[in-house]
């Protein structure tokens, strides 16, 4: 088992990339503490891995709050003796599905950099506290996007994923003199998630086929990304080995940035 005995966080365990990878984690025997806003969800991922056999603890936290990340990392050592893997997932689209940049209002631009951002560095810095405290390493993994690498998407969307690419990178030095890794995913569209919802697109089945057939021919494997996808990247990524893998955003993007 790539992850045996290890303690992982998950942010934005509720749903999504964040369920899967939770899930994924906890089938390579890792003990994850399944955080979310909404405590329900988190609650539901928990359920499902212990259901399976799997080691789970629930926890309600809104990243883009410093002390509710601080109370997740201690109920993590608390419950399972130690951290080993954060991986700070958690995030929220533009608001309104193909906004332009002139569409942002001051309050959807704060709640964006709140959690897309914030949120990052919240997870990130306590987690390198923790691992400096226990003095045995340990993991940093974030979610970015393709819309990070190249202009696609929501711009200031896009410029939050940006920076959390850039804080990865920064942490990846700084932490590497102390056995820490930081790495990051960067998917491409994944209109099967919460995401489309989020952004506000209220979808019957046709359109939304109609949709993922869209995203995935935009996609040169032809495919839409799905949350399955970037848990098996990130697995990799937080496992030993990835052990020399450092400073890494690793596109989940079917080749879209390669053309």
């Amino acid at each position: 088992m790539l992850l045996a005995e290890k303690t992982a966080i998950v942010t934005g365990a509720g749903s999504g990339v964040g369920a899967a990878s939770a899930l994924r984690f906890a089938e390579e025997g890792a003990h994850v503490l399944c955080a979310d806003i909404r405590a329900d969800t988190a609650e539901e991922t928990a359920r499902r891995i212990e259901k399976a056999g799997g080691s789970a603890t629930p926890f309600g936290c809104d990243v883009s709050r410093e002390e509710e990340v601080v109370a997740a990392v201690a109920a993590a050592v608390d419950r399972f003796g130690r951290l080993d893997i954060v991986f700070n997932n958690a995030g929220i689209p533009t608001p309104r599905l193909g906004a332009r940049l002139e569409d942002h209002t001051a309050e959807d631009f704060q709640r964006l950099v709140g959690v897309n951002l914030a949120g990052v560095f919240h997870g990130c810095k306590h987690a390198v506290l923790q691992f400096k405290r226990q003095g045995h390493g340990g993991v940093v993994l974030n979610t970015g996007s393709v819309a990070g690498l190249v202009a696609w998407g929501g711009s200031v969307y896009g410029a939050t994923k940006g920076a959390v690419h850039q804080l990865t990178r920064a942490v990846a030095i700084e932490g590497a003199p102390f056995g820490i890794r930081a790495n990051a995913i960067g998917p491409a569209g994944m209109p099967l998630t919460n995401f489309m919802a989020a952004g506000g697109l209220d979808a019957d089945a046709e359109a939304m086929e109609r949709t993922v057939r869209q995203v995935a021919s935009s996609h040169p494997l032809g495919r839409a990304i799905t949350a399955e996808d970037c848990a098996e990247a990130a697995l990799f990524l937080v496992s030993d080995r990835a052990a020399n893998l450092t400073g890494v955003v690793l596109p989940v993007d079917g080749g879209y940035v390669a053309r």
